[in-house]
């Protein structure tokens, strides 16, 4: 079994209910009051958390607007870099009310830094825990320094090598910090379904050893409640107020009807895993009795033979089982027995 890890006093992991995640990311459109909403919206929607992003433009890039700053393809095509993170981030004097909002709603606050400076701007704003994107995957320097304030993280691995993910979990583990879940992730937005491989979930449980979620950018439910069946404990879904609100991740963001109904799936399917059972379960032991057994199918008079016409498997299941069929053919009745009787050992010689 996968270890745990503890988000705020939760264990997350195999076993433990899936860890739902709403990602806000630019879906506020630059509106804090929407901002705010959307907190009490997510928790209304069913998520455990809500997720932020911790940058600013120049956090992420410079201003610059040659060809290698330039996005060509995709969802955001013909955005120069710096433009588009303009547009979508989460400004910083904001981010103290959209906590403490949260802590009112009783759900999870969660972000995503960037660089060492947004790491310590979440350090004094006491966040319990990381997220890190998968973009950042390969940005070492700046996962061990997250690492070094020894807080679970949740860490995305789109577009990583095996190598890569190798060398991310082994530079968190190398300062101490060995309270880590991995996300499988399509970084497409949105991500076509074809694409999400979600095997890739069961071989990373297997190689690392740790839980393994799925942050999702594909549309619809399906994908995250496949994910929970493949064993996924975390499940990671942009979410917004509605899609008319434009802005550049409302495309692929889930509404709150959408959300709830995708909670609801991963609720459905995680009781459907439930656990290793053999045998009746409660639900099947009306129906146990139909069954196959031995009965007596033809009149059969006492120190008569048993035999194939006399004596058949079928149900209901009142008789002996049907593995004793060859034991007791060519035995002789003890007593008249009566088309329709349950054969049982006490009639035989």
């Amino acid at each position: 079994m996968s270890s745990m890890i503890n988000i705020n006093g939760r264990m997350v992991g195999d076993g433990a209910p899936v860890y739902i995640i709403a990602e806000m990311s630019a879906n506020h459109a630059g509106s804090m009051e929407r901002a705010l909403e959307m907190i009490h919206v997510a928790k209304e929607a069913g998520a455990d958390c809500v997720k932020i992003q911790t940058y600013t433009a120049d956090t992420m890039t410079i201003d610059c607007h040659n060809a290698y700053f330039q996005i060509e393809k995709g969802t955001w095509e013909g955005e120069n870099l710096y433009g588009l993170y303009q547009k979508a981030y989460t400004p910083w004097e904001w981010q103290d009310k959209l906590r403490d909002e949260a802590v009112k709603a009783g759900i999870d606050f969660l972000s995503t830094p960037f660089d060492n400076n947004s790491v310590d701007f979440l350090e004094k704003l006491g966040v319990s825990f990381y997220k890190v994107a998968s973009f950042e995957l390969v940005d070492i320097p700046l996962l061990e320094y997250i690492a070094s304030k020894n807080k679970p993280i949740i860490m995305s691995t789109g577009m990583g090598t095996i190598e890569e993910i190798n060398e991310a979990v082994e530079a968190i583990y190398s300062v101490g910090n060995r309270q880590l879940a991995l996300m499988k992730c399509s970084s497409a937005y949105p991500a076509r379904h074809e694409e999400m491989n979600l095997r890739t979930i069961c071989d990373m449980k297997k190689r690392f050893d740790i839980p393994v979620g799925l942050s999702d950018h594909s549309m619809g439910a399906f994908s995250a409640a496949t994910a929970v069946a493949m064993g996924a404990s975390i499940i990671e879904k942009h979410f917004c107020i509605s899609r008319a609100v434009k802005n550049p991740d409302s495309s692929f963001s889930m509404e709150p009807d959408e959300f709830r109904d995708m909670v609801q799936q991963v609720r459905e399917v995680e009781r459907a895993m439930g656990k290793v059972s053999y045998g009746v379960s409660r639900q099947e032991e009306t129906n146990a009795c139909f069954r196959r057994s031995l009965f007596v199918v033809k009149d059969i008079a006492a120190g008569e033979m048993l035999t194939p016409e006399n004596i058949r498997s079928i149900r209901p299941a009142y008789g002996l089982k049907p593995k004793h069929y060859k034991e007791v053919l060519g035995k002789k009745a003890k007593h008249d027995i009566s088309r329709g009787t349950p054969l049982a050992f006490e009639d035989i010689e």
